[in-house]
């Protein structure tokens, strides 16, 4: 049962990182010129790529799901609960690590940055791909995969994080500050790995993650 959670843990981790790549169907598809790509196509290829990747990980994950989505609905006033105390403190702390770094440049995180962007090019689609596609998406190959393959409470927090962190990062680091970024997403993150740890349903998570990233 370990070998094949680890072997789906690290199907969700390459599909997540090469997921870019499924943008090529449309970009194939409807012959799309790369080099007059506006910010709206933009958009519209990541939204398609985000939801190309979640009926991949749904699939994957689908029994554990639907286990999981009775014990959320069962347990939903305590489920709320816990995640709403621990989705506090993990935006506690990125609240205040993001100040300290911000004292130390004059710019955002590069991701950050980055949807900021998107979101002014065509706003309704961003409010679907990254408050509803980005977190159910994140939450099944951070949250999930990570749980299945690292059973001991704070190595599944800690890892979880660590990684959720990370991915946030990568590709946007051009000096040492953007690498402490790392601790506000990561900061969140294992808050949402803790939530899940306690409800044992990861869609306690996946709803906080939601209301996060809408708000």
């Amino acid at each position: 049962t370990l070998i094949k959670n680890i072997g789906k843990a690290l199907i969700t981790f390459i599909l997540f990182y090469y997921s870019s790549l499924f943008q090529l169907i449309p970009i194939l598809l409807f012959n799309i010129d790369l080099n007059n790509l506006s910010g709206s196509m933009n958009v519209m290829l990541s939204a398609f790529s985000s939801c190309i990747l979640f009926f991949i990980l749904f699939m994957l994950w689908r029994k554990d799901l639907t286990k999981e989505w009775k014990i959320f609905r069962k347990n939903l006033v305590d489920n709320l609960d816990i995640g709403c105390k621990w989705w506090a403190v993990g935006l506690a702390i990125m609240m205040i690590s993001n100040l300290i770094i911000n004292s130390l440049t004059s710019g955002i995180a590069g991701n950050e940055e980055t949807v900021q962007s998107m979101i002014s090019s065509l706003p309704w689609l961003m409010l679907i791909n990254a408050g509803i596609l980005a977190p159910l998406n994140e939450e099944l190959i951070f949250r999930k995969s990570f749980k299945n393959v690292f059973k001991n409470k704070w190595l599944f927090v800690l890892s979880s994080g660590f990684v959720f962190g990370l991915m946030h990062v990568l590709g946007n680091v051009s000096n040492w500050v953007d690498v402490l970024y790392i601790i506000p997403y990561g900061a969140l993150g294992g808050a949402f790995a803790m939530s899940y740890y306690k409800t044992d349903t990861v869609f306690t998570p996946i709803a906080f993650h939601m209301f996060h990233n809408i708000v």
